[in-house]
C-alpha cells in the first residue's frame, strides 16, 4: 500500500493528467541538481550514522518545527538546542512521538508531502504516521539508520545526487570537505561562498569577524583595498574546494556603485561602528556589485536572496539563536534597488546573477520584465515559503509570459533536512510537467518542445546557471 498518491499534483482533466504524466516519466529519473542547499558537510566527511529519527527529521527542519511551536509545543520539548548550550529535551523517542501526535497539523503543506515521500520513497513505510504507530514507525526508521545503505553517502549515492552545494561562511576552515575531497568517495559535495558574516555591518560581532578575516587571508582588512583582496583569496579558497557561486542573504536587494573613494570612506565608517542603518545597507549594496566585479573575474555565480524580516521572534533569537523558524518575508523593491547593479555589470557577458525573492508580487511587476531584458540576471526557483506546488505554479504562471523559461535557473531545494531532497524535487517535477501539459493542452506550446524544456528545468538550467 502507498502512503502517497502516485498521480498527486497532476491537473484533474484526464487528457492533460495523461500528458503531465508522461512528461514527469520522462524527467522523474534524471539525477538530482542540488545547488543550493544547508546540509551538513561532516556528514559526508565522516560517513557516520544518523543519530536517530528526532534528529533527521525534526530537530534540523525549520518547517517542521516552526508549525509545531504555532500550536504551543514549546522549542524546548522539540529538542531545539539552546544558544548558551543548556539542555533541552533529549529523549529522541519522546521527540518523535510528539511528532506523530501533531502529524495531522501539516495536512495540506508541502511539509506533509516532502515527509511521506521520505518514510515512503527512504524507509519502505507503507501507512501514514499517527500516534498510534510512533514508536513502531520510530523502530524501523532507527533499525535502518543502522544500516550501511542508510549511511550518508549511500543515501546520496541512492537519490542520485549528481552535485549537492552546501553554504559555508567565509570564515570557515572548509575541514568537511577537503576530508570529502581527500576520501576515495566519488560523491560531489561542493561548498559555496556566503559572506554576510563579514558583509553585513549589523551582522553579530562583525567587528571580530573582519579580523578574523584579515588574520586567515594575511590582508590588511583595516583599509578598504585590504579588505577587498581578502574577499578574492577566500573566493580562489573556496574555488579550490569545488564552489562555483556566492549566497548573499541581504535584508533588501539594494545596490550600489559609489566611486571607489566613497566606498573607502563607507568603509572606514563601518568598520569603526561609527555608521547608521542606511549606511550598513548602503554598504550591503556596494558590496554585492563589488562581488559581481570579482565574479567577472573567478566565474563565480551570484545568488542573492533579499526581503527576509530575520529572527523576528527576540525572545527566541536570544534563547535559541538564529535560524530557528522565525524568519518572516517582507515587502521588497527591485526595480529601484537593482538599477545600480544592473547598470554596472548587467550586460557583461559570462556573469550570471541568480535573483531570489520571498515577495511573490514582484514576480510579474518587476522581475520577470528585469531577468527578461538583463542578460546577466536570471530568476531563482520559489524557495522558502513558496517552495510548495502552489507556489511553483504561481511562479511560472507570472513569469513564463515575460521571461520564458530560459532566464530562469530550474529548482533548487535550499534544505537543512537531507531526507527533504528527492521529496523536494519530486514535487518541482511534478509542478511544472502540469504546468506545462496545461500549455500543451491550450496550444500555447507543442508536445515535443513540452519534453525538452521539462528535461531543462529539472537538469539542464541549472547545471549551466551553477557552472557544473
Amino acid at each position: 500500500m502507498a502512503i502517497l498518491d502516485p498521480d498527486r499534483l497532476f491537473p484533474v482533466d484526464p487528457n492533460v493528467r495523461s500528458m503531465a504524466r508522461g512528461l514527469y516519466q520522462s524527467v522523474c529519473d534524471l539525477p538530482i541538481i542540488s545547488p543550493h542547499g544547508h546540509c551538513d558537510p561532516a556528514w559526508f566527511a565522516q560517513n557516520k550514522r544518523f543519530s536517530n529519527p528526532a534528529e533527521l527529521f525534526v530537530v534540523p527542519d525549520h518547517y517542521a518545527f516552526r508549525m509545531l511551536v504555532s500550536q504551543g509545543i514549546e522549542l524546548d520539548a522539540l529538542g531545539i538546542p539552546k544558544a548558551d548550550g543548556q539542555k533541552t529535551e533529549r529523549d529522541p523517542r519522546a521527540i518523535w512521538r510528539l511528532l506523530a501526535e501533531n502529524f495531522y497539523l501539516f495536512r495540506g503543506t508541502p511539509t506533509a508531502m516532502w515527509l511521506e515521500h521520505s518514510f515512503e520513497h527512504v524507509f519502505g513505510l507503507d501507512a501514514p504516521l499517527i500516534a498510534d504507530n510512533a514508536d513502531a514507525y520510530y523502530d524501523h526508521i532507527d533499525q535502518k539508520l543502522g544500516e550501511e545503505d542508510f549511511r550518508p553517502r549511500a543515501i546520496f549515492e541512492r537519490f542520485n545526487i549528481e552535485v549537492l552545494a552546501t553554504t559555508e561562511s567565509a570564515l570557515d576552515d572548509l575541514k568537511w570537505h577537503k576530508q570529502i575531497a581527500q576520501s576515495d568517495w566519488t560523491g560531489r559535495v561542493v561548498t559555496t561562498y556566503r559572506p554576510d558574516a563579514v558583509v553585513d555591518p549589523e551582522f553579530e560581532g562583525f567587528h571580530a569577524n573582519i579580523e578574523q578575516f584579515g588574520a586567515i587571508t594575511g590582508e590588511d582588512t583595516t583599509n578598504w583595498q585590504g579588505y577587498l583582496n581578502a574577499h578574492r583569496a577566500r573566493r580562489a579558497f573556496f574555488k579550490e574546494h569545488g564552489a562555483t557561486a556566492s549566497d548573499h542573504g541581504h535584508p533588501t536587494a539594494r545596490t550600489a556603485d559609489l566611486d571607489q573613494s566613497e566606498a573607502a570612506a563607507l568603509y572606514q565608517k563601518v568598520i569603526s561602528g561609527t555608521f547608521s542603518a542606511n549606511e550598513a545597507d548602503l554598504f550591503r549594496g556596494q558590496m554585492i556589485t563589488e562581488m559581481a566585479r570579482m565574479s567577472l573575474d573567478d566565474g563565480l555565480t551570484l545568488q542573492l536572496h533579499p526581503g527576509s524580516r530575520r529572527n523576528h521572534s527576540q525572545d527566541v533569537l536570544a534563547t535559541y539563536g538564529r535560524d530557528k523558524g522565525f524568519d518572516i518575508p517582507g515587502r521588497t523593491d527591485y526595480v529601484d534597488a537593482l538599477q545600480p547593479l544592473l547598470n554596472a555589470v548587467g550586460f557583461e557577458p559570462g556573469l550570471t546573477i541568480i535573483m531570489f525573492t520571498l515577495d511573490e508580487t514582484t514576480y510579474g511587476r518587476e522581475l520577470a520584465p528585469l531577468a527578461g531584458v538583463y542578460p546577466a540576471l536570471k530568476l531563482g526557483p520559489p524557495w522558502w515559503f513558496f517552495d510548495s506546488y502552489e507556489g511553483i505554479k504561481r511562479f511560472r504562471e507570472a513569469t513564463t509570459e515575460t521571461c520564458g523559461f530560459y532566464n530562469t535557473v530550474g529548482f533548487n531545494d535550499d534544505t537543512r533536512a537531507f531526507c527533504s531532497i528527492p521529496a523536494r524535487h519530486d514535487v518541482a517535477r511534478r509542478a511544472d510537467c502540469s504546468y506545462l501539459a496545461q500549455l500543451v493542452a491550450t496550444g500555447r506550446l507543442r508536445e515535443n518542445e513540452a519534453y525538452q524544456v521539462a528535461y531543462d528545468l529539472t537538469y539542464g538550467l541549472a547545471k549551466k546557471a551553477y557552472a557544473l
